[in-house]
């Protein structure tokens, strides 16, 4: 049997390419719209945690309304709309962006990270997953602010969601950062995912984790004040969405993981190439 694969890393999926270009064409739209037909389509689909937390504590919202200055009341009011919870802003957040440059720099992740995920579990279980990430964030950022009244906007949780699911098969050998593997298990060596414990035992995969939460609290903490970011980060939907990736990607991984299609090329290969009987 002959030694598996290695995928390139950058080898980038139909899907990905396909998710990025959905973001980039609503971002397109976004471009087009008048500054107040902008400010709806913020107001229809970011995500709003004091919007949610009004549904059962209105008085609460109020409050941190009437404590607002004068202009942050105003944002927040037209935020607030009618006062309706939209639950659908728990995605749809993660498809709008603040501009290019929001949208540019979480593409390059996106590219990297959701790569490798998606040529194992397929493009079905991929959106899946970076949707299911993506609302895990916006409940994080709702846990962590229940009265904020800022919109949040952005793919980060998802992609995310999508960096951690990545350190449960990609350090292994013959995976896209792990050692070459031959022999005649090869092909069955990254079949099954490392378990949670088995992902925080191996040490570039805890490297990268650590690192991750390390640059997030920085960047989330420090952007805004340093001048870097004219808005604050929410980096608690980032943690979010990458602890829903981290714990839960073996949901959403197929039987076979990424050798799964390449088995089944291998015996419709064989099969077509065997013998027939003459008779």
């Amino acid at each position: 049997m002959s030694p598996a694969r290695r995928e390139p890393i950058f080898k980038i999926p139909g899907v990905v390419v396909g998710l990025f270009a959905v973001l980039a064409l609503i971002q397109i739209v976004q471009n087009l719209l008048s500054p107040g037909a902008d400010d709806r389509m913020l107001a229809l689909f970011a995500f709003v945690p004091g919007r949610l937390t009004f549904a059962f504590d209105p008085a609460g919202v109020i409050a941190k309304l009437q404590a607002s200055p004068d202009a942050l009341r105003g944002a927040g009011l037209f935020l607030l709309g009618g006062g309706g919870a939209k639950p659908w802003t728990a995605l749809t957040y993660a498809f709008v962006h603040a501009g290019w440059v929001h949208l540019l720099s979480n593409s390059v992740w996106l590219a990297a990270f959701g790569a490798p995920v998606a040529r194992r579990i397929g493009p079905w279980r991929f959106l899946a997953l970076f949707c299911a990430a993506s609302i895990a964030g916006a409940l994080a950022q709702w846990l962590a602010q229940p009265y904020a009244l800022e919109p949040v906007v952005g793919a980060s949780a998802g992609i995310s969601g999508l960096m951690a699911a990545a350190t449960r098969f990609v350090f292994q050998p013959g995976a896209p950062l792990g050692a070459p593997s031959a022999g005649e298990d090869a092909p069955r060596a990254i079949a099954r995912p490392l378990s949670l414990l088995e992902t925080l035992s191996e040490g570039r995969a805890l490297a990268f984790i650590l690192m991750w939460f390390l640059i997030n609290f920085a960047f989330g903490l420090l952007a805004q004040p340093l001048g870097i970011t004219s808005g604050a980060i929410a980096w608690q939907a980032h943690i979010g969405g990458f602890l829903f990736g981290l714990v839960l990607f073996g949901v959403f991984d197929r039987p076979g993981g990424e050798n799964a299609a390449e088995e089944a090329e291998a015996r419709i290969d064989s099969s077509s190439a065997a013998p027939r009987d003459p008779s």
